[in-house]
Formats: C-alpha cells, sequence, structure tokens
C-alpha cells in the first residue's frame, strides 16, 4: 500500500465507529417497557461507509481520497463503539463512547530495507442532555411517535503517526503525533412507532463548531428498529457523517476534510 493510500486509510479508520453519537437506545419506550421511573438502554453499533471522498493531510502531505471499506478493512487492528441511555419522564442522561485503532507495517522500495508505520487511534467519551419536545400519537391506529433535542460535551483523542524504521542508528522523526479536544455537541432524533415491532428513526447531529480544530461535524442517520424479542431490537439503516479538522503540529500540517456515507448495523437492550 502507498504512502498516500496509508493516509486515506488511516482517515477512513477515524471515522469507522462514528455511528454511536446519534442513533442510541430508544428514547421512544420499547413495547411492554415500564415507564414509571427509570428506564434503561444500551446499544453496541458498527458503521460501515462503503465511499469516503475528501483529503487527508499528515506533516503538511495532503492525499485526496477517493476509498472504499475494502480498504480500511486490510488494516484495521481494533474497534468498539457503544451507547447508554437513561430516561425519566421527558428528561434523558447519554453516554457514548468509541475506540477504533489501525496499524500497518510494509516495507520501503529501495535497497535499504527501510519499513513504514503506521498508528492510528482515535476514542471519544461523551456526555450529553436530552429533552422530550414532541410526544404524540398519529394515524388510526394512533402510533406513537416523539421528537427529542440533545447537547452536551464530548471528549476526543487522536493519534495519526507515521514513522520510518531503517536499517541505521537513527531514523527519522515521528510524523504526525496526538491531538485532544473537548468540543459541544447538539442533535435532534425523531421516532416513530410502525407497529408492535418496528420503529423507524432519524437523527441529526452537530458538533466541533471550532473547538480543538474541529471547524465542524455533521451526522444524518435515517433507519429502523426491528424488536422480535422483548428485550432486544435490532437497528440498521443509512447514515452520512462528514468532519472538518484541522491543526499544526511541531511536524507539519495535520487535518483531514471528509465525507462518508454507507449502512450501519447494531443491536439494542432495553431494562
Amino acid at each position: 500500500m502507498s504512502h498516500l493510500s496509508l493516509l486515506g486509510a488511516m482517515t477512513l479508520a477515524t471515522g469507522l465507529l462514528t455511528l454511536p453519537t446519534l442513533a442510541g437506545a430508544q428514547s421512544l419506550p420499547a413495547p411492554d417497557q415500564d415507564e414509571t421511573g427509570w428506564r434503561h438502554g444500551a446499544a453496541f453499533y458498527l458503521f460501515t461507509p462503503i465511499r469516503t471522498t475528501g483529503t487527508s493531510t499528515v506533516a503538511g502531505q495532503s492525499a485526496d481520497l477517493d476509498l472504499d471499506l475494502g480498504d480500511v478493512l486490510d488494516v484495521l487492528d481494533f474497534a468498539a463503539a457503544g451507547r447508554y441511555e437513561a430516561w425519566n419522564g421527558d428528561f434523558g442522561i447519554i453516554v457514548d463512547a468509541n475506540y477504533v485503532g489501525i496499524k500497518q507495517d510494509t516495507s520501503l522500495p529501495g535497497p535499504l530495507g527501510s519499513d513504514l508505520n503506521v498508528d492510528v487511534r482515535q476514542k471519544w467519551f461523551g456526555v450529553l442532555g436530552a429533552y422530550r419536545i414532541v410526544d404524540s400519537v398519529y394515524g388510526a391506529d394512533d402510533q406513537r411517535y416523539t421528537i427529542d433535542l440533545q447537547g452536551g460535551v464530548r471528549y476526543n483523542s487522536i493519534r495519526q503517526e507515521i514513522g520510518i524504521t531503517t536499517p541505521g542508528p537513527v531514523n527519522p522523526p515521528v510524523l504526525g503525533g496526538d491531538q485532544d479536544w473537548i468540543e459541544p455537541v447538539i442533535g435532534a432524533r425523531g421516532m416513530w412507532r410502525l407497529n408492535e415491532q418496528w420503529t423507524g428513526i432519524a437523527s441529526l447531529e452537530l458538533g466541533g463548531f471550532g473547538a480543538g480544530g474541529n471547524d465542524l461535524q455533521v451526522g444524518v442517520n435515517i433507519g429502523f428498529d426491528y424488536q422480535p424479542w422483548e428485550k432486544t431490537a435490532l437497528t440498521f439503516g443509512y447514515r452520512y457523517f462528514s468532519v472538518d479538522y484541522s491543526d499544526t503540529l511541531s511536524s507539519g500540517e495535520f487535518a483531514y476534510d471528509v465525507d462518508q456515507h454507507g449502512p450501519y448495523f447494531g443491536i439494542k437492550y432495553f431494562f
């Protein structure tokens, strides 16, 4: 894989599991879920972008991106994402967490036998409050629907490093580095019951607003929950995600400005 292709895979990997900031566990109570007092939900997700376009920059070197999912799966090391929601009446508390990492070691062409090492880690932890502004029914069967507003803060940490290992006693400095910041997040979500097993979901989230170099992060989800069991639902749909991040490190400009879209899949538990 070339240097520029590795930069592209790094960018794709940092967005691979971004879904939990949006869809989350149901704020609309699951069928038969007790609505007196607190109710809880936990969700685990995978976002699989089928196309990523934009620009990635590490140490002042930019790569134009036009990637598919296979480009990042070749170098994926580990990924996990989840979200917890607790609701009491119209008020909710949301906690989400995300971790994704890739590693790639490849030999560089030439007689010296040098190796190119790529290490990427992204993690975040967010805490949001939520308030249900609409709780009503529609249609001849009086199916329920809700609209929630959400807002809070998210801690982010991103590592994007490229290093070269040579046979000699001295290696070139590592390019890229680690960035940490806290950013505001706002969002809205609508959910509508279709029947006892199916629920539609649409959500929008905005984050960054210049905090830590993240000018704007946008996420849009449209999908469904299917609940064949009393306490468990399957969730799936389609997601659009974009981020415009830039900063300057000691090794040079560090940035990625990308758009992604593709299906998401997950499972939810209610208790």
